[in-house]
C-alpha cells in the first residue's frame, strides 16, 4: 500500500468538496473549478501545484482546441446551413416519426464527429424541434435521442467532444512514465466509436423510441387534451370581473383550459386551492396553461402578469411586430442563479418574460422570484429584431426556427471547406489539431465568415474555466500519490475478477461519476487511476484509458451529466426520471459493447 501523506489527504478532501459542489451547484461549475485551482495553489507545499502549474490549464492544448472548435461551429451556423438542411430533411421525413427519428440520429451523429457535439446539438435543436412541431410529432420523442446520438457520435473522432481532447492531453503527459501511452490521433478510436454509435442508434430507433415519453404535444395538433404547458403568474386587478367569483366560475368564463396550481393571498401560499374559493382583488395565482391559451389570456382585461414586472397596458395584446418566443437557458448562462426579477435580461433585450417551464415540474413559489436553472425554458414576448439578437446570445438557445435572420449564405462552401480542412490537416498529421483549429479560426476571420465579436460570444467560457480548473486537480492527484492509492484499491478486485471485468468496472465507475459531475472532471481524476491500475495488473494501460474516455462521454442517466442533456431538458418537457428510464438500458448496453470492443481491438 503506497504511503499516505498530508498532501494526499488534502487532495482527497478537495475532491470530495468539489464533488459536492458539482452535484449540488450552489455556485456554477466554472466558479467551483476556479476555486479548486486557487485552493491547490494556496496549498502548494502539500499539493505540489505551483502557481505556474495551477494556471497551466488555460494554456493547455485541449482547452485552446475546444475554444477554437466553438468558434468554427458558430461560423458554420452563421452561413444558414441548418436552415437549408431542415427543408431537405422535412421533404424526406414528412409526418413519419420513424423517418424523423432516423434523420435526427443520422445527422447529429456524423456531425458530432466533425464539430464539437455540444455545438452540434445547440445548432440542431431548433431544427429538430420545428421538424417535430410542424409534422405532428412530440418533440419529446426526438430531442432525447438527439442528445444521446450526439454523445455517441462525438466518439467518432478526436475533436468530437472536449472529453477526448482532454483525455488525449492527460495521456500525453503520462507518456513519459508509461511508454505504451501516447496522445490520440484524429481517428485512433473511430472504429470503436462507429461500433458504439451504430449500437446506440439501433437502440434509439427501437427500444429507445418505445421508452421515450411524449410530454410535449406538437403545435400542429390543435385538438388534444394535453398540450405543451407553461407556468405563469397573474394578479387579479381592482377592476377585474373575476373578483367576487369563485375559481370554478372564473374558469367557466374563459374559453381555454387553465390549471390553477397555487394562490397567494396576504403573503400566505395555498397549493392547489379549492375551486370553490372566492377570488379577491390583488390575489396572485400561479397557473399552468398552453402557449395558445396564454396568447388568449393576453386579451383578458383586469389581470397583470407578474414574471415580466410589466405595466398592464403593454400586455393588452401582441402588437404587429411582437411575437412569443421560447428560449432555453444554457449551462453557462449569466442568467443561471438569477431570478426573473433580479436578472438584467429584460432590460437588456426589452423583452417580457411571461412564463417558465422546467421539465415536467410544477413550481410552488413566486415566479418573479423563481431561480433560473440551466435547461429552463422561458416564454417571452419580443419583437423580430430582439429575436435575432437572442439567436446570437450564448446565454440562451432560441428553441424555434429564425427565418428572418440574415445568414451569410454565400460563405457556406467556404465555411464547410475550412472545417473539413481542419479535420484533414489534423488527421494526416500535417499540423497538430490545436494549430489546425486556430488556423481555421483565422481563415474564418479573414474571409468574413464570422466577426471577432461574434466569435467571443460563441465561446462557452464556463467550459473553458471548468477545463482550466480541473486540469491541475488531476495533476495534484498524481503528485501526492492519490492516484497510486486508488489504483491499489481497484487492483485488489483482480483477486476475484478477471482483467476484462476490472476494465468494465472502470467504465461503470466513470459513467456513474459523469452522471453526477462534469465529464471533464471525471476524465482528469480517473485516467491516472486507470493507468496505475493497469500497470499493477500488467494490463494494457491504453485500453484502460479508452474505457475511461468512452465512459465519460456516455452520461445518459441524468440531465446534469452532460450539457447536451440540459439543452433538451426544457424543450422536451422531460422529468429527471425520463433520463434514467431511456438512458439506463443504453448505459448498460454500451458498457458491455465498449468493454468487449476495447478488448477485441486493442487487447488487455
Amino acid at each position: 500500500m503506497p504511503a499516505v501523506t498530508v498532501g494526499t489527504y488534502l487532495v482527497f478532501l478537495i475532491i470530495l468538496v468539489a464533488l459536492g459542489l458539482f452535484v449540488t451547484e450552489p455556485v456554477s461549475v466554472d466558479v467551483t473549478a476556479l476555486g479548486i485551482m486557487v485552493t491547490l495553489m494556496i496549498l502548494a507545499p502539500w499539493t505540489g501545484i505551483s502557481p505556474r502549474a495551477g494556471v497551466s490549464g488555460f494554456a493547455n492544448p485541449a482547452t485552446i482546441t475546444i475554444l477554437a472548435m466553438m468558434i468554427l461551429s458558430e461560423g458554420v451556423r452563421r452561413t444558414g446551413v441548418i436552415q437549408r438542411l431542415k427543408k431537405t430533411v422535412a421533404s424526406y421525413t414528412g409526418e413519419d416519426v420513424h423517418k424523423q427519428l432516423g434523420a435526427t440520429v443520422g445527422i447529429v451523429g456524423p456531425l458530432s464527429g466533425i464539430i464539437n457535439n455540444t455545438a452540434a446539438v445547440a445548432i440542431l435543436l431548433p431544427m429538430v424541434s420545428d421538424l417535430a412541431h410542424e409534422n405532428g410529432t412530440s418533440p419529446s420523442k426526438l430531442l432525447l435521442p438527439l442528445s444521446y446520438a450526439s454523445m455517441a457520435g462525438g466518439m467518432l473522432t478526436l475533436i468530437g467532444t472536449s472529453t477526448n481532447l482532454l483525455a488525449s492531453d492527460v495521456m500525453s503527459r503520462l507518456a513519459s512514465d508509461y511508454p505504451s501511452l501516447h496522445a490520440f490521433s484524429m481517428f485512433e478510436f473511430t472504429h470503436l466509436g462507429l461500433l458504439v454509435f451504430l449500437v446506440g442508434a439501433a437502440y434509439l430507433l427501437t427500444v429507445g423510441y418505445w421508452l421515450a415519453p411524449s410530454h410535449v404535444t406538437p403545435r400542429s395538433e390543435l385538438e388534444t387534451a394535453h398540450k405543451e404547458e407553461f407556468l405563469t403568474e397573474v394578479i387579479i386587478g381592482d377592476e377585474s370581473t373575476f373578483a367576487g367569483l369563485t375559481i370554478q366560475e372564473a374558469l367557466q368564463q374563459v374559453e381555454f383550459e387553465v390549471n390553477v396550481t397555487q394562490l397567494i393571498r396576504d403573503g400566505d401560499h395555498h397549493r392547489e386551492p379549492s375551486l370553490s374559493r372566492t377570488i379577491q382583488s390583488d390575489d396572485t395565482f400561479t397557473i399552468r396553461l398552453t402557449e395558445d391559451a396564454l396568447r388568449t389570456l393576453l386579451n383578458v382585461e383586469g389581470i397583470e402578469f407578474v414574471p415580466g414586472d410589466t405595466p398592464p397596458e403593454s400586455l393588452d395584446t401582441l402588437g404587429p411586430e411582437q411575437t412569443l418566443v421560447q428560449i432555453v437557458i444554457t449551462a453557462g448562462s449569466d442568467l443561471v442563479g438569477e431570478t426573473v426579477e433580479s436578472s438584467v435580461f429584460q432590460d437588456r433585450y426589452q423583452t417580457v418574460v411571461l412564463a417558465i417551464r422546467r421539465g415536467g415540474e410544477t413550481a410552488y413559489e413566486r415566479l418573479s422570484e423563481y431561480r433560473i436553472r440551466p435547461g429552463d425554458m422561458l416564454l417571452i414576448e419580443s419583437d423580430s429584431d430582439t429575436v435575432d439578437r437572442l439567436a446570437d446570445d450564448p446565454n440562451v438557445i432560441v428553441a424555434g426556427e429564425l427565418e428572418r435572420q440574415q445568414f451569410r449564405s454565400s460563405k457556406l462552401p467556404l465555411a464547410v471547406g475550412v472545417v473539413l480542412s481542419v479535420v484533414g490537416l489534423a488527421a494526416l498529421g500535417i499540423l497538430p489539431v490545436m494549430v489546425a483549429a486556430l488556423g481555421g479560426v483565422l481563415v474564418m476571420f479573414v474571409t468574413g465568415i464570422i466577426k471577432p465579436a461574434e466569435a467571443y460570444d460563441a465561446v462557452q467560457w464556463d467550459v473553458i474555466f471548468l477545463l482550466a480548473g480541473v486540469i491541475p486537480l488531476g495533476r495534484a492527484l498524481s503528485e501526492t500519490g492519490g492516484a497510486d492509492l486508488l489504483g491499489t484499491l481497484v487492483v485488489s478486485t483482480a483477486d476475484f475478477l478477471p482483467a476484462i471485468a476490472v476494465l468494465g468496472l472502470f467504465y461503470l465507475l466513470t459513467a456513474a461519476m459523469t452522471n453526477l459531475i462534469s465529464n471533464q472532471a471525471s476524465v482528469v481524476l480517473l485516467i491516472p487511476v486507470a493507468v496505475d491500475a493497469a500497470t499493477r495488473l500488467n494490463a494494457n494501460a491504453f485500453a484502460f484509458v479508452l474505457a475511461v474516455t468512452f465512459a465519460a462521454s456516455t452520461a445518459f442517466m441524468s440531465p446534469v451529466g452532460y450539457q447536451t442533456n440540459l439543452f433538451v431538458y426544457g424543450p422536451g418537457g422531460y422529468a429527471f426520471s425520463d433520463y434514467a428510464r431511456v438512458g439506463g438500458p443504453l448505459q448498460v448496453i454500451l458498457a458491455i459493447v465498449t468493454t468487449l470492443g476495447i478488448a477485441a481491438f486493442w487487447g488487455l
